[in-house]
């Protein structure tokens, strides 16, 4: 068990994974600290008894709370990159602080660190299967601040001889985090012979891998995190709103969605990749709970 446990990011997965190492007794209360941009995010991680401080990391000479230790900490990495440019400004600023963590003339660094990423970082590979080892090609800027993020952090554990677990992450679903919002105001999906490959993890299969890459010592390097089992955007749209009984949106041309989509979602219809998942489940021994879509729609 670490001593402490350090959140940088505490949205909607790092909220649950506080939820999850209070109630396994991985960790207490009073060991876990959390860093958030937002007050809001500040009182629900207070609300959970967790001791809770805003960081604004777009601000270079922010300074970390003289009360946040981090040597010998587990540090989940999750805060999301900056929304413009190609750099991950924000983790050049948090690496700046931890570069500069003294404590009597002593240097004091975490004992393992998880970094959050995501697929996106192989680009757009036409439809075909992607692993660990498939090349990098990011194609959007989105992807590109990713791949930063990962150099930044790769740089700096082995610097300190940092174990580091870097989870690629696909799209993330489950209770909360279903696009029920689109689906009821009825926006067009591109229809099904124009839609690329989609990939997905259920909410509670990543937690769990989360925790595992935490606190296995046995655990480190990269893992794709998705279910193994992709299928088109379209369908993901399709299979959501039957199984919420909801009317399934209408579906357009990808020539007509130039024009009716925003340029965010226009830039994931323009990748297609299907994410292997082997070496994920081999290296943690682990069964999905949620192997696909149905399955993972039916319990949510």
């Amino acid at each position: 068990m670490h001593k402490k446990i350090n959140i940088i990011g505490c949205g909607y997965l790092g909220q649950r994974l506080i939820q999850q190492l209070l109630l396994r007794q991985l960790a207490s209360a009073e060991n876990i600290i959390t860093l958030v941009k937002t007050q809001n995010s500040r009182e629900l991680c207070a609300a959970m008894g967790v001791q809770s401080f805003t960081l604004d990391m777009d601000d270079s000479d922010c300074t970390l709370p003289k009360t946040f230790k981090i040597d010998k900490s587990l540090l989940y990495y999750f805060a999301p990159p900056p929304s413009q440019g190609t750099e991950d400004s924000r983790i050049r600023h948090f690496i700046k602080l931890l570069n500069n963590s003294f404590e009597q003339g002593v240097s004091k660094q975490p004992a393992k660190v998880v970094l959050i990423s995501t697929t996106g970082v192989y680009g757009n590979c036409h439809g075909q299967w992607v692993d660990e080892s498939t090349p990098l090609k990011p194609e959007v800027d989105r992807a590109r601040r990713r791949v930063d993020a990962e150099q930044q952090f790769q740089a700096y554990c082995e610097n300190f001889n940092i174990p580091l677990v870097i989870l690629r992450v696909s799209g993330i679903y489950g209770a909360g985090k279903l696009p029920l919002k689109r689906i009821r105001a009825q926006t067009p999906i591109v229809r099904k012979e124009d839609s690329p490959f989609s990939n997905r993890i259920h909410a509670d299969d990543l937690l769990e891998i989360c925790l595992q890459a935490g606190f296995s010592e046995k655990i480190e390097g990269i893992f794709n995190c998705a279910d193994g089992n992709p299928t088109t955007m379209y369908d993901y749209f399709m299979q959501v709103a039957r199984a919420k009984k909801l009317p399934e949106p209408p579906a357009i041309s990808l020539e007509q969605a130039k024009s009716q989509l925003s340029a965010g979602m226009l830039s994931y219809m323009e990748e297609s990749r299907r994410i292997d998942n082997h070496k994920l489940l081999s290296v943690f021994n682990m069964t999905l709970k949620y192997p696909d879509l149905e399955k993972g729609l039916t319990q949510t």
